[in-house]
């Protein structure tokens, strides 16, 4: 006859059990980083670097080709405008040699240059977010 005898511990864990491992190197100074860390948090390094990695991940993880081809279409506008700016400039001094220079021709190539000049700034806001980004 078969004795039942009662299962001692924690029970299993049934949902989100992880399995998947990463292994991590670190230098001297990065493990003693890591180190004091998890004694001033009170923390396991496990999940001292498993908190650290993936809290705010989509926010701090940035996808370098998606990047490079948003800074790109931006570059290709602002080379767009440029050449706008550029041949409404020519035909106006044309037209102003011969004293032929209309309104509508300078109030054309004022709005180009303001929209060149929004699009300049919009360059340099987002170019300042995504470095201010990198050094977080």
């Amino acid at each position: 006859m078969k004795e039942h005898t009662a299962r001692k511990g924690r029970p299993a864990k049934t949902t989100d059990k992880r399995v998947k491992k990463i292994d991590a190197r670190f230098t001297e100074d990065e493990y003693n980083i890591v180190i004091a860390l998890e004694k001033t948090l009170g923390v396991r390094k496990t999940d001292l670097v498993r908190n650290r990695l993936l809290k705010d991940a989509q926010l701090t993880i940035i996808n370098a080709k998606e990047l490079i081809g948003l800074l790109d279409g931006i570059g290709a506008e602002l080379g767009r405008c440029g050449n706008n700016i550029n041949q409404l400039a020519k035909y106006a001094n044309v037209l102003d040699k011969s004293g032929k220079l209309s309104p509508v021709v300078a109030e054309r190539f004022n709005l180009l240059f303001e929209d060149y000049i929004n699009h300049q700034k919009n360059l340099e806001i987002a170019l300042r977010r995504i470095i201010r980004d990198l050094a977080k």
